[in-house]
């Protein structure tokens, strides 16, 4: 059986210390103690929180990878596409530092930073 995008996006988000999955407003959001690191919008994409500047770079070195999603952009959160074969070591790196923006310290420091 062939593993779907989200499938592989759920595993990565989960395997993170406490977290769990809620669905809100109809998709999939990612949390850690109730604050969402990542949402799953179609399966086809995920957004992630990110540090200030990342989504200018990012975007600026390769939107049709990247993109600021609606309604979250604006506050600085990444968008990744996840239809054209993504590095998923990449997306993980990214959700892991999505999780570590959000998670309290002492369940940030539980994750590794390596990408």
């Amino acid at each position: 059986m062939r593993r779907t995008a989200l499938d592989r996006l759920r595993a990565i988000c989960l395997a993170l210390p406490e977290a769990e999955e809620r669905e809100t407003w109809d998709l999939p959001t990612f949390r850690v103690r109730g604050k969402i690191y990542a949402m799953a919008p179609g399966g086809t994409e995920t957004w992630c929180k990110a540090p200030p500047g990342s989504q200018a770079v990012l975007v600026g070195a390769d939107p049709d990878r990247f993109f600021a999603p609606p309604y979250l952009g604006p506050k600085g959160w990444i968008g990744i596409r996840l239809t054209r074969r993504p590095d998923w070591a990449e997306v993980g790196y990214l959700v892991r530092r999505s999780y570590r923006l959000v998670a309290p310290k002492r369940l940030a420091m539980q994750v590794e930073d390596a990408g």
